[in-house]
């Protein structure tokens, strides 16, 4: 029996999924720094506290003050929130003659166009017509400048974050305000940015691991701490074999179909450094 796509659709299907979405969280350079992902069909509301109490100094006997907190809650995937789609069209001839060829060429695609549109969405998007707001777009972040041939620059974002008590673990830097970092030196001919040769080609800014993405323009800074970074997935990259669809023409498609949103549990705690404007 000859085996075809038609009579095996979940296999094809499941092949192309396990190759899209686990590549697509390490392809993407913000879901791979640890962000909180909430799986979640429907509008998510996630509580927080906004105040807290002022415990006191109580004798043996007397009356322990009552005080108030004050609760506030991140909003994240409403139901008019737009998806991400991608459809790829291949004929049959390419399909019979690429079988080892076509996963791989799907896969780098699929991964490629996907992670890259997330990334722009997650780091810069401006939330115009139901998409995502990016992380140096959400309201009641910190900002500061950056220079990056500076690195008190780095350092003043560091004061910051822990003035707001969040211990910072991810900065992005665009490539070019990167390489303009990495030939910085201290005043014994050190370079300030270190290479931590046990993760691979990991960087550390003053000790905070570097992410390098082109998704930031240069002259942008990310200092955040990943943990407190919240992500709705409403659907992981889900995968459709069209088999009929373009049967006119010989031809079959895969569409490609996701579903995001991204929201800041505490967003005095994410620094966004920008480059002063020249006079």
């Amino acid at each position: 029996m000859v085996e075809t796509t038609t009579a095996n659709p979940e296999l094809l299907r499941e092949q192309v999924a396990n190759i899209l979405i686990q590549p697509l969280e390490a392809a993407s350079v913000v879901l791979a720094s640890g962000p909180r992902v909430f799986d979640t069909s429907e509008p998510l509301r996630i509580p927080k506290l906004v105040s807290s109490s002022d415990p006191s100094w109580v004798g043996e006997g007397q009356l322990i003050p009552e005080h108030d907190v004050d609760f506030d809650e991140v909003r994240l995937m409403p139901t008019e929130r737009k998806s991400i789609k991608t459809l790829i069209r291949f004929t049959n001839e390419l399909l019979r003659q690429s079988v080892i060829g076509l996963d791989a060429t799907l896969k780098a695609r699929l991964v490629s166009d996907v992670s890259r549109k997330l990334d722009t969405a997650f780091l810069t998007g401006d939330g115009v017509d139901n998409t995502v707001t990016g992380i140096v777009n959400q309201a009641g972040v910190q900002t500061g400048v950056l220079d990056a041939t500076e690195p008190d620059s780095f350092l003043d974002a560091l004061a910051l974050a822990h003035a707001a008590e969040v211990t910072p673990n991810r900065w992005f830097i665009s490539g070019t305000d990167f390489f303009a970092v990495r030939k910085i030196k201290d005043t014994s001919g050190k370079y300030v940015l270190e290479s931590d040769i046990t993760s691979g080609t990991t960087y550390r800014l003053f000790g905070v691991p570097v992410t390098v993405t082109n998704k930031l323009p240069t002259g942008t800074a990310v200092l955040a701490n990943m943990s407190e970074v919240a992500i709705a997935r409403d659907l992981a990259p889900s995968v459709t074999v069209l088999s009929e669809r373009y049967a006119e023409y010989d031809e079959q498609a895969i569409r490609v179909v996701t579903r995001w949103d991204l929201g800041l549990l505490r967003p005095e705690g994410v620094i966004v450094l920008t480059a002063a404007t020249a006079p």
